[in-house]
């Protein structure tokens, strides 16, 4: 299967997940899947009051430099594990 098609059926299995990941993980979950579709964050960071978006906008831009590929590689490697802790 293309990376591009194992990443997209990665994005589908993750919303199929009987528990909610904790905040942290869908905080890299987020990061991973922006930065495997757009590339390095762009924009303003969000303002102090928006602490949600704030915290989207750092967990991405840590990511800068990263190629596309890796982030995806990441993405679906996460949802794998993810997968597999609920199979216990």
């Amino acid at each position: 299967m293309a990376l591009d098609d194992e990443f997209k059926s990665a994005t589908e299995r993750v919303t199929q997940l009987t528990k909610r990941p904790p905040n942290d993980i869908m905080l890299q979950l987020y990061a991973l899947y922006k930065q495997g579709n757009e590339g390095d964050v762009t924009g303003e960071r969000p303002g102090f009051a928006d602490f949600e978006g704030r915290a989207k906008f750092d967990g991405w831009n840590k990511l800068q430099g990263k190629s596309l590929e890796d982030a995806k590689q990441e993405y679906i490697a996460l949802v794998e594990q993810l997968e597999q802790e609920e199979a216990w």
